[in-house]
């Protein structure tokens, strides 16, 4: 597979980026040399290469499988108090008294 201008424009477009022409050619060039140093790393047969690392095994519980591994780092989910609605609008730099006011960010 082969990232085109058209595939830059588009990825572009969607992050509401403005690539100049030199930028787009750049981009295309780097990206296709990404996905063709990954295709060669995926020709090689790794079948007999044990991991070098793996962060669930330094930091997981390693007595369990899988993602139970991580069980640690889960907790569950509790009600707690909310911050009260008029001061957190105290806190803000402008507010309509139910809203906070922000500035328009996105134009289309």
């Amino acid at each position: 597979m082969k990232v085109t201008d058209k595939d830059v424009l588009y990825v572009a477009d969607l992050a509401n980026l403005e690539l100049t022409l030199e930028e787009r050619t750049r981009m295309v060039r780097d990206l296709n040399s990404i996905l063709e140093y990954v295709d060669r790393l995926d020709e090689l047969n790794t079948s007999g290469v044990s991991p070098m690392a793996q962060v669930s095994d330094r930091y997981g519980v390693p007595e369990k499988e899988g993602t139970a591994t991580l069980a640690y780092a889960m907790r569950a989910d509790e009600l707690g108090k909310s911050l009260d609605h008029r001061m957190a609008l105290e806190n803000a730099p402008e507010s309509d008294g139910t809203f906070f006011k922000v500035p328009k960010v996105i134009e289309r």
